[in-house]
């Protein structure tokens, strides 16, 4: 075929956004792939900060131990990349919550605003759009790399206020991005106007009618094109008709049923969501993805993991308080399981059309909007990178010297080949992108 991308042919024969999803992964388009991989990245949030002494892995370098909380991530130790030393120097309005969590993807300050918290200034909303956002408009301006959705925004247990608090992800300057709580209403986001097989096998019937009809109004040379698209719509068609009869294709994961969306049905909302994620990018509907649990200052009570109390109640008790101190472990080991179950998800899932896994070309960036609870600090924030999407060198533990985070969410974009030269405050950019390897 003489298109290079599969979805640029499939969208030049008219087919409606909706039929791409079942289409993108058809075994006779793989050649129309293009000669790039996908590169794909999911930013995962947790709040309150970390217990430092067991989450970051020691000694620096490759030859490093996982402690407690990064323990569950054992499996994929040679797919880790954790940053010590990378901070949120990003001041102003607002309180260290507040700051940490609506500065943490976007790097600049919040606006003035009338949102009071913390006993500090109160603020509005970030003043420019966040990193995740800023790789999106990037991805959809190349024909080769547009997806349908572009990103996604999923979130579990986030509440249905909005503030600083609760939103990370900004389309810019007092946009932000509401995620999607409920597994259902995120399944019919994607899936909602899918059509159905038989509509497809329809669809394509008439294309090549089209095609017919097209052929004999054109010179040699443009016959011989639509000729060979002609002959891939067959393709399919026949490939849609095997796969419906003997059921290779496998339907999107309709979500259980009957869940309510209440704090102690957490893990299986997070389940459903981490299914949806998946089917979402294996259908290629988005390379950009936010996963937010709760919100910054979230006060879930983990009584699946054995806590009651108030994740952020916990997070403010001192570090003598040895009690405190252990269901904080328990909190973010919890965390880190689930980032264990989407990095195998992940791993078990063959890239569409490629080689490998999709964890070999997805980078899972799991981070927090600060340091360390019970005192705000913005500093070591917790930054760990998990799998090969955007080619850094991985199974690493690394220490920086309080370098501003300006410069990590640089990194990433630089990785995907978009080489700006500064994002968020152009003042904490200074050196440019961290040298991840």
């Amino acid at each position: 075929m003489s298109l290079h991308h599969r979805r640029d042919f499939l969208r030049r024969l008219g087919l409606s956004a909706a039929a791409l999803p079942l289409l993108a992964g058809l075994p006779s388009l793989n050649a129309a792939q293009g000669a790039s991989p996908r590169r794909r990245i999911i930013f995962v949030f947790s709040p309150n900060g970390t217990i430092p002494s067991e989450f970051w892995p020691e000694p620096v370098g490759d030859k490093f131990r996982l402690k407690r909380i990064l323990a569950p991530l054992t499996p994929f130790r040679d797919r880790l990349l954790t940053l010590r030393g990378v901070n949120n120097r990003v001041r102003g309005d607002g309180d260290g919550h507040m700051r940490g969590m609506s500065c943490l993807l976007t790097g600049i300050e919040l606006f003035p605003g009338n949102i009071q918290g913390g006993g500090e200034t109160p603020a509005g909303w970030a003043s420019g759009p966040s990193i995740d956002q800023e790789i999106r408009r990037f991805l959809q301006s190349d024909p080769a790399t547009r997806t349908r959705h572009g990103s996604l925004e999923f979130g579990v247990a986030v509440p249905n206020r909005a503030d600083p608090w609760t939103r990370w992800s900004y389309a810019g300057p007092n946009q932000p991005m509401t995620p999607v709580t409920s597994p259902y209403a995120m399944f019919e986001k994607l899936y909602g106007q899918t059509k159905d097989r038989e509509s497809l096998v329809s669809v394509l019937d008439g294309l090549r009618s089209d095609l017919a009809r097209i052929s004999a109004r054109v010179d040699a040379k443009d016959r011989e094109a639509l000729d060979r698209h002609a002959t891939a719509l067959r393709e399919m068609e026949k490939e849609l008709q095997q796969q419906a009869a003997s059921g290779d294709v496998a339907a999107p994961p309709a979500p259980q049923a009957g869940v309510p969306l209440e704090n102690d049905n957490i893990p299986e909302i997070t389940r459903m969501q981490t299914e949806l994620l998946i089917s979402a990018f294996q259908n290629d509907l988005a390379r950009v993805a936010t996963f937010q649990f709760t919100h910054s200052v979230g006060q879930a009570r983990m009584r699946w993991a054995g806590v009651e109390e108030t994740h952020h109640a916990l997070s403010h008790d001192p570090d003598l308080n040895a009690g405190s101190q252990e269901k904080l472990i328990k909190i973010n080991v919890w965390f880190a399981e689930q980032l264990a179950h989407l990095a195998k998800r992940l791993q078990d899932t063959p890239e569409p059309g490629g080689r490998g896994s999709m964890l070999d070309h997805t980078t899972v960036v799991w981070t927090n909007e600060l340091g360390k609870g019970n005192s705000h600090t913005h500093e070591d924030i917790p930054w760990l990178l998990l799998g090969g999407g955007l080619g850094f060198r991985t199974g690493r533990a690394l220490a920086f010297d309080k370098q501003p985070h300006n410069r990590l969410l640089l990194s990433l974009a630089h990785a995907f080949g978009h080489r700006i030269p500064k994002f968020g405050n152009p003042s904490l950019c200074e050196g440019g992108p961290l040298d991840l390897g």
